[in-house]
């Protein structure tokens, strides 16, 4: 027998019979129209992406101090502004504390309204 005489008699062996009593349901395709099987799956969580903790909810941080300026710039994006939950991973009630305690600071001059590059090249 040659090489391709073995590979049609082994596709052509017919696949053992089920026992009457599994009735699995038949997977659904894959994208593309062929069958799906183990790989297919995903792994790990299920969703994509794992959502970041609070940086002040793991730091048990209960109030956000207006004072810390250091602490404050982290949430203020080089234009000055207020950094969305988005971007720095707050969780709502730290994101509430976060913006009025920016807004204290600046109106306190411990923060800038505006950068520092659009104030000075402005020079009238």
């Amino acid at each position: 027998m040659t090489d391709s005489e073995t590979t049609t008699a082994s596709a052509e062996a017919p696949a053992p019979a089920a026992a009457a009593g599994d009735e699995r349901p038949r997977p659904r395709p894959a994208a593309g129209g062929r069958p799906r099987d183990d790989e297919d799956r995903p792994r790990g969580r299920a969703g994509g992406r794992r959502r970041r903790v609070c940086i002040m909810c793991a730091d048990h941080i209960k109030y956000v101090d207006y004072k810390n300026v250091s602490f404050l710039r982290r949430f203020v994006s080089d234009r000055a502004r207020i950094e969305t939950r988005r971007r720095t991973s707050a969780c709502a009630k730290h994101q509430r504390a976060l913006s009025s305690a920016i807004k204290r600071a600046r109106h306190l001059a411990l923060l800038p309204y505006t950068p520092d590059h659009i104030r000075t090249s402005q020079g009238r």
